[in-house]
């Protein structure tokens, strides 16, 4: 049978001082000074906030210290590591700051808060700016018979469109038979005709798209091909006349005193 073992006073008093103080550090640990960045649209699990184009973000950071010094804490927003100026009273235990209207040069741009007095206290969100290809209406083009034919598709879009196709009347192109090129860069896709036939390639082309949030997206090209014209060199033309004139000139110049005997 076990008896139980005595304790000397003086390590009682240790045990209970020492479970103290893991209470208070305990306690202390779980009100550590933070900031807490909210967002309209929320911020995903990875810190990123999904925004279209022209919309508005609005950003709001919280001082979430444990006492009411801290909370009174001043604030500083970020973007891209500079400094944004904000209104004076927007940085005392909270600030906000607004994005409107969203533009292209936001997409990946960083937003971080940070307390003045220690920038290690701090919280930070991306913007992903979609958008969508400029894809609308129709052109009307009219090239000569064995000209060149350069048509172009804006594809630049956020995500990256998925596919891209071209078809004429209503088929896809035939690459080879046809003599057409095809390029794309990220920016444009771009179709070429180094000669163009009445017979191949006039008509309706489309230039379609499909974006992975977007759906589809299509601009029209309406090609007229015409007979070719003969193009005279006008410079050249207008050089000999001057020429021919200036002989012509020359000459009546020379013989004048001949030409004014007639007239006696």
């Amino acid at each position: 049978m076990y008896q139980n073992a005595w304790i000397h006073p003086r390590s009682k008093m240790k045990l209970v001082f020492c479970s103290h103080v893991f209470y208070l550090l305990l306690y202390c640990g779980t009100r550590t000074l933070g900031v807490e960045i909210q967002s309209e649209p929320d911020v995903n699990s990875d810190g990123v906030i999904q925004i279209e184009l022209n919309q508005t973000v609005s950003l709001l950071c919280l001082s979430n210290g444990g006492s009411e010094a801290q909370a009174d804490e001043e604030l500083v927003w970020l973007r891209n590591g500079v400094m944004v100026k904000l209104k004076e009273g927007n940085n005392k235990g909270r600030s906000s700051v607004c994005v409107t209207p969203v533009i292209y040069g936001d997409n990946g741009a960083t937003f971080t808060c940070q307390l003045r007095t220690n920038a290690t206290v701090m919280s930070s969100v991306t913007l992903n700016v979609t958008y969508r290809p400029q894809l609308s209406g129709a052109e009307e083009l009219t090239v000569e018979d064995d000209s060149v034919l350069v048509l172009r598709c804006d594809i630049w879009a956020n995500p990256p469109v998925s596919s891209v196709s071209w078809t004429l009347n209503g088929s896809a192109l035939d690459l080879l038979a046809g003599g057409f090129t095809v390029t794309n860069d990220g920016y444009t896709s771009q179709l070429t005709v180094k000669s163009v036939e009445k017979s191949s390639h006039e008509g309706s082309y489309k230039c379609r798209v499909h974006s992975p949030i977007y759906g589809e997206g299509n601009k029209f090209f309406h090609v007229t091909v015409t007979e070719k014209t003969m193009k005279f060199p006008l410079i050249p033309i207008i050089a000999g006349v001057v020429v021919v004139c200036l002989t012509a000139l020359l000459a009546v110049v020379s013989r004048w005193k001949t030409i004014a005997k007639c007239f006696k």
